[in-house]
């Protein structure tokens, strides 16, 4: 299982602290430290598409110009923004063979997990 995220996001701590309770094994990826591929994000948006996973309620969106967010036409304008800002993204990321999940959900994360 990977889970990505950013480590000083509260929301990815508490879901950290979950899976770390919880005995769930993980692999950490730093959007901070390891940025995100084009083709990652690309495939979470074949997946789910990139609104699922656009954080527009975060401070990052919320501070971009009108002219920056007016820009956002097409699924590649949006990937775009988003590897340059990756604090856009929901966190955390839970990638775990064809579960993919956005953000902290304790009962969703009991009933994949069977915890």
């Amino acid at each position: 299982m990977k889970v990505y995220g950013i480590t000083n996001c509260n929301t990815v701590k508490k879901a950290l602290d979950w899976f770390k309770a919880n005995d769930v094994v993980y692999e950490f990826h730093d959007f901070k430290k390891l940025g995100i591929s084009n083709e990652k994000l690309q495939d979470w948006d074949s997946k789910t598409g990139y609104e699922k996973f656009l954080n527009k309620q975060g401070t990052t969106w919320k501070q971009l110009d009108p002219e920056v967010k007016d820009a956002v036409k097409t699924n590649a304008d949006a990937l775009q923004l988003i590897q340059q800002k990756t604090s856009m993204i929901k966190r955390p990321v839970i990638e775990d063979g064809g579960f993919l999940f956005f953000g902290f959900d304790e009962a969703a994360y009991k009933a994949h997990f069977k915890k």
